[in-house]
């Protein structure tokens, strides 16, 4: 049986990974609904995931985030009222930050996954899981061993109480170790926090960075207007005079910086044909956000919120990749 000081350590043990493990199942779940809170999304999106993967289909079907749906609305009433129009392309400049919000969000789910969640599954699904399948071992052998100290003494042959002793001090010793190496490494759970930490931190970062240059490519507008120094007055009188002039205003590719100076992205040099679903096509001039580089030959990006692989040579690197996504 046990004795006094190792049931104490056992017991103090088994709180601590039941709770890690109710931890575990709580999280998760939750960390997906924070990167995407839509719950008629997510399950549309795994019920085409299903889909694609009985019919045999390696399609990665984004989740589409409120950025990107903003971004659209803006960038399509931004184009009907034209580029005379500076409400206009005020529209098409926030349409335009709208949807790279989206590519890094995307960017974000995706970082999360491969470096965050899916360790932690496996961490669940390996190590948790051997623990309880050790422990329920353990008990069925606990209550062998007293089922035979408990019958007749008569009737014991001593063969038998020794081997199913045996056992149930292998299976005590196995728990024993397994528990212990488990709560010893919790230094890889803080690691992974770590990591994903660091991909939020990341992501809102570049999204603070586009926002900023947003603002101020806008008051650049303001200020370019012929409007921005005329009282409410003086608005109305030059409207009336000038109402059939046309005003040549600044576009949006030479107000302000460029987008590409924010996030790790590149130029389409050709055009690219993807020829399997996992790889992301792309016309010459194309920017293409890069969120990580596969290796020496390709990288893998995000274009309209399409997710695929694309090669190195096919494109001129406008902003690197951070050294920790590079190969």
């Amino acid at each position: 049986m046990f004795k006094s000081g190792f049931r104490k350590q056992f017991h103090k043990a088994s709180q601590k990974i039941d709770v890690t493990h109710r931890a575990f199942i709580e999280l998760l779940p939750k960390c997906i609904e924070y990167l995407q809170p839509n719950p008629a999304y997510r399950m549309k999106l795994g019920v085409m995931q299903t889909v694609f993967k009985i019919t045999g289909q390696l399609k990665n079907q984004p989740y589409p985030h409120s950025e990107g749906m903003l971004g659209d609305c803006m960038l399509r009433y931004g184009s009907e009222l034209g580029e005379e129009s500076l409400f206009g392309q005020a529209l098409l400049d926030c349409g335009e930050t709208m949807m790279l919000m989206s590519d890094i969000k995307e960017a974000l789910d995706i970082n999360v996954k491969q470096n965050f969640l899916d360790p932690v599954q496996l961490l669940e699904a390996r190590e948790i899981k051997d623990i309880e399948r050790n422990l329920r071992k353990l008990e069925s052998r606990r209550l062998d061993y007293d089922y035979i100290k408990r019958r007749d003494i008569s009737i014991i042959h001593p063969e038998e109480l020794q081997v199913a002793g045996g056992k149930f001090e292998e299976s005590k010793e196995l728990v024993r170790t397994s528990m212990t190496n488990f709560l010893e490494n919790d230094i890889e759970q803080v690691n992974q926090l770590a990591v994903f930490i660091e991909a939020l931190l990341e992501y809102h970062r570049q999204n603070t960075e586009i926002l900023e240059d947003l603002y101020r490519k806008l008051h650049h507008r303001i200020r370019l207007s012929p409007y921005y120094y005329k009282s409410h007055a003086d608005f109305l009188k030059t409207y009336k005079v000038k109402g059939n002039d046309r005003v040549e205003y600044r576009s949006s590719a030479n107000s302000g910086p460029s987008f590409a100076n924010v996030v790790p992205c590149c130029r389409g040099l050709y055009d690219f044909a993807a020829e399997h679903e996992e790889e992301l096509g792309f016309k010459e001039g194309d920017i293409i956000t890069i969120t990580s580089q596969v290796d020496e030959n390709w990288y893998a990006g995000i274009l309209e919120g399409k997710y695929g692989f694309f090669p190195i040579t096919y494109v001129e690197v406008l902003v690197p990749l951070p050294s920790h996504l590079s190969y």
